[in-house]
Parts: structure tokens; C-alpha cells; sequence
């Protein structure tokens, strides 16, 4: 007859997720989303990315830094870097294309606008 193992305590069910880590993980993966849209120069995956960021924004601005732990902060980092990585990638885009527009037409003309604060 095989003996039967029987362990000493049940291994303890993974706690869940806090409404905060949710929201930063949704957040992560919108901003992976993004720079692939970025990648593929996806128009409507790029404003879609920015509504869902915007709407995670709201529901996060309501936590303070204070009521970060250490998953919750590596989270925000991790969003942070990837917000930062796909900023740069816009502004290289953005940069690129603006070149191919002054190489088409040559640079602009016209001075720039200034801007002073009205003196009352």
C-alpha cells in the first residue's frame, strides 16, 4: 500500500491584488500598448492609449504617495520608465517628421512669435 503525504499546513492563497497595484499594472500595459502603436504609427491606437491613460490617471490621483508599499512603488517606477521611454520615442517621431517637412520645403520664413506677459 503506498503511504499518502499529507502536509503539515496548506500553502497560503496569494493575497489579492490592492485596487492600486491593479490600476498601476493597467497601467502598464496601456503604456506597452502605446509604444507599440507608436511602433506600427498607429493613429487610433495612440488617442486610445491616451484615453485609457488618462482615465487610470483619475482613478490613481487619488492615492498618495504614503499608501505606496514595495510592490506598488516598483510599479509606479516601471510605469514611470516605460511613460518616459514612449515620451521619447514621440518626440523623435515628432522631430523626424518635422525634418522631412523643412527638407521639402526648405526652412521657414516666418519669425517666430513671442510671447511677453501683458502689463496691466
Amino acid at each position: 500500500m503506498p503511504e499518502t503525504l499529507i502536509p503539515a499546513h496548506r500553502p497560503a492563497a496569494p493575497a489579492p491584488a490592492s485596487p492600486l497595484a491593479a490600476g498601476l499594472r493597467q497601467m502598464i500595459a496601456v503604456l506597452e500598448r502605446e509604444r507599440q502603436a507608436l511602433a506600427a504609427l498607429d493613429a487610433d491606437g495612440l488617442i486610445g492609449a491616451a484615453h485609457e491613460k488618462e482615465t487610470l490617471c483619475d482613478a490613481l490621483a487619488e492615492i498618495g504617495p504614503a499608501q505606496l508599499d514595495g510592490e506598488t512603488r516598483t510599479l509606479a517606477e516601471t510605469a514611470r520608465q516605460l511613460n518616459e521611454v514612449n515620451r521619447r520615442v514621440r518626440n523623435l517621431l515628432a522631430a523626424n517628421v518635422a525634418a522631412r517637412i523643412e527638407a521639402l520645403g526648405g526652412p521657414r520664413r516666418l519669425p517666430r512669435a513671442t510671447y511677453a506677459p501683458a502689463r496691466a
